[in-house]
């Protein structure tokens, strides 16, 4: 395992789930913690890659296979290096989480499902995306046009839409320090 030991506090968190679910969100606030207590931490997130590494892309099933697959090789170099990525990916394949999850050793990639009703999202709708879809304005959108494939054994799912954002944390935060022991305050 390359000199590092079963509890090492080099991974990722995959959060997967529709948009407008809270995955950039929890990741932001995930990543607030860990750096709080020093952890090298970073956000790998959708809407950013899209505008960058992953601008070439569309949002057919072939694209949307390569930005995820882009997006698990960035993540993995990271947790390499000794950081801990938190991905915020709609992610709505099952066969692309599972190709991530063979990216890294099993103790090193956490699959989180932020779960939320798909009526919840369309209220949410911080960017108005679903009602662009609706008008015909974003083709292959996923839950509109495109399907969203619900992940069948996630490490953790989190019920957004019965949870607030600090009990989101918080149960995603509990999650982590029951499989990493050593995530908890350094000294300084």
């Amino acid at each position: 395992m390359d000199g590092h030991s079963k509890f090492d506090t080099r991974f990722v968190v995959w959060f997967t789930g529709l948009s407008g679910v809270g995955k950039s969100t929890l990741a932001q606030g995930l990543a607030s913690r860990l750096r709080t207590l020093g952890y090298p931490t970073t956000v790998l997130d959708g809407d950013i890659l899209r505008k960058g590494l992953c601008q070439d892309l569309g949002f057919s099933p072939q694209d949307r296979h390569e930005n995820i697959r882009r997006a698990g090789h960035v993540a993995k170099i990271l947790v390499d290096a000794g950081v801990i990525v938190l991905s915020a990916f709609i992610t709505p394949f099952e066969k692309d989480r599972q190709m991530l999850r063979q990216l890294f050793l099993p103790e090193q990639f956490i699959e989180v499902h932020v779960d939320c009703p798909l009526e919840i999202c369309q209220q949410r709708d911080p960017k108005r995306l679903y009602q662009k879809a609706q008008a015909g304005l974003v083709p292959e959108f996923t839950g509109i046009s495109s399907p969203y494939e619900r992940p069948i054994r996630p490490d953790l799912r989190i019920p957004t839409d019965q949870l607030d954002v600090i009990q989101s944390l918080d149960v995603l935060w509990q999650f982590l320090q029951g499989r990493y022991p050593l995530i908890s305050p350094r000294p300084c």
